[in-house]
């Protein structure tokens, strides 16, 4: 059986958290980046089943078999253009583990996304990859996408979390 065969994709479940917050890890040392929080999992399950409903989060898992083996994830949410007067989704982070790449799981994941922006009346996905990872660009060229020459900043405040 393919990879695709027993793969599903669907929204994220409580359950499902920790199995995120480590595919989240695992999707920052691959970026090069520094680790998500010891508390992703709680940090995340605020933003996806705490009082904001509908959530402004979508997070969405790819799992292989009876469901106890998730080894991607997709999030999204969306954003506001000033530019162009609109909204779009904002899709954070897509993320497959090493050996899960390849086999049609992807394409799965940004179908999910695509439907979340259409479900919400949005009509454009934007993200990002760096520009040292040829295998996603490559994906995503296939897709029909088509990349901007930015660099992403972060300014880090001095505020008080949750």
């Amino acid at each position: 059986m393919t990879a695709t065969a027993s793969a599903r994709v669907r929204p994220a479940r409580p359950t499902d958290l920790p199995a995120v917050a480590g595919l989240a890890a695992e999707h920052a040392a691959y970026e090069r980046a520094l680790p998500p929080p010891a508390d992703l999992a709680r940090r995340l399950e605020t933003l996806l089943f705490g009082q904001a409903q509908p959530p402004r989060l979508s997070v969405f898992v790819a799992e292989l078999g009876d469901g106890d083996n998730i080894v991607g994830y997709a999030s999204c949410a969306p954003e506001v253009s000033t530019w162009d007067g609109d909204e779009y989704l904002l899709m954070d982070c897509l993320f497959l583990r090493s050996g899960h790449r390849g086999l049609g799981i992807g394409p799965m994941l940004m179908a999910a996304v695509a439907a979340d922006a259409r479900a919400r009346g949005l009509g454009r996905i934007q993200w990002q990859t760096p520009a040292w990872n040829t295998d996603a660009i490559r994906f995503y060229d296939r897709l029909g996408a088509r990349a901007t020459e930015k660099l992403r900043y972060s300014l880090p405040l001095d505020v008080e979390a949750d």
